[in-house]
């Protein structure tokens, strides 16, 4: 009895050892189609490109355009851009992404969507490497670094001035209204931010980075999504939470008005995101001084260049309006800019440390609590209440 109970338990256990091991090699099989169907998709979509496609690279192309990635110029989460030279002579901007899983998504989409463009002030693709795991985006190299680099040190004014401020702010909103309005296909950013705005030899803004930006029909306005996307202090409350409203165009709106305030005030907008900070809420404090008879010189703002940044912060602050539907279309920005400061309504305030507090906590926040949604339709109807249509 005792050897025939041993034998079952030995069979048992060499059946689930047997099992185990077919198991995770089939397992690996599974998850090796899966990726392979997934690169395949990758081919697909990029092929059916057609002639519109930007050129691609052999990994080993791209090697030596890096010199074997020599020069490094920054990295973030995406991954490492390095300085590199085509056989012809331009220099360049190449992004190697880190080989991790969600980086092909956002690889096809930058490629899908910034190859459809061509605008003095979007950033040129000169091509791409798709390579197995390796994945590659290689751009036009911006000798003056990204606006971040200027407008959070500690003399912007100084190193910019402001005409050149104000020229970059309306350069940005020439390159949006070509992608919200001229591409056969309509492109939102979703992640527009001082890091993303790049600058050419003679300081011309370029939009940069286009991991997060999504496609939609020109006749389409408004989006269909799950998830937030963008960078915190910059994310339209749409987006994070649809009790604000629908995400469209006007959720890059809103990260223009926040970039808008920043350039202004040279100053972090998110600064004040610590616990139990006293310092106010970036829009609230540059609010706060516009209203005041101090004017701007809160922000270093002279008389000879207090129309360039009143005007500035009136149009950051209508972009930045909680509703959807009460901020002004990039077009209407751009005619905001051609008119003066004196013929502009103060927007009405809004809650914007409440809304800053409520972004990062609630990122991935798919619906909001029955208290929160009462808050936010108070909050909602009170602006209704207050503000003017543009």
């Amino acid at each position: 009895g005792m050897t025939s109970a041993a034998a079952t338990f030995l069979f048992a256990s060499l059946y689930v050892l047997i099992m185990h091991r077919k198991g995770k090699r089939l397992w690996f099989l599974l998850c090796k189609k899966t990726s392979s169907n997934t690169e395949k998709n990758y081919e697909a979509m990029i092929v059916s490109y057609g002639s519109l496609a930007p050129k691609r690279f052999m990994y080993s192309e791209v090697m030596k355009i890096t010199s074997s990635r020599n020069n490094q110029l920054g990295k973030g989460g995406y991954g490492v851009v390095f300085k590199g030279r085509l056989h012809d002579g331009r220099l360049v901007a190449v992004k190697f992404l880190h080989d991790c899983k969600g980086n092909g998504d956002e690889f096809v989409n930058e490629v899908m969507s910034i190859g459809r463009t061509s605008h003095v002030n979007v950033v040129s693709l000169f091509g791409f490497c798709l390579e197995g795991s390796k994945r590659a985006l290689i751009y036009e190299y911006m000798p003056n670094g990204s606006l971040d680099m200027y407008i959070y040190s500690e003399n912007p004014k100084e190193i910019l001035g402001w005409e050149r401020l104000y020229a970059i702010a309306i350069g940005i909103a020439r390159g949006l209204e070509y992608l919200h309005h001229s591409c056969n296909t309509r492109i939102v950013h979703f992640d527009i931010k001082p890091q993303n705005i790049l600058l050419d030899k003679d300081f011309n803004p370029k939009i940069a980075d286009f991991g997060l930006a999504k496609l939609c029909h020109t006749k389409e306005s408004n989006l269909s999504m799950t998830g937030a996307r963008g960078t915190i202090g910059f994310i339209a409350p749409e987006v994070h939470s649809r009790t604000f409203g629908v995400v469209s165009t006007k959720s890059d709106v809103y990260s223009y008005g926040m970039m808008l305030l920043e350039m202004v005030g040279g100053r972090r907008n998110v600064k004040s995101i610590v616990a139990k900070s006293s310092e106010k809420y970036f829009p609230d404090w540059i609010y706060d001084h516009f209203a005041q008879d101090d004017g701007l010189q809160a922000c270093e703002v002279t008389g000879e260049t207090e129309e360039i940044a009143r005007k500035m912060t009136l149009i950051g602050l209508w972009c930045v309006q909680i509703l959807p539907a009460y901020r002004p279309t990039i077009t209407k920005v751009l005619e905001m800019f051609e008119r003066s400061s004196n013929d502009m309504d103060m927007p009405p305030k809004q809650n914007f440390s409440g809304l800053l507090e409520s972004s990062a906590h609630n990122m991935d926040v798919q619906s909001s609590s029955s208290t929160r949604s009462e808050e936010i339709s108070l909050a909602n109807s009170k602006i209704l209440q207050q503000s003017p249509t543009l």
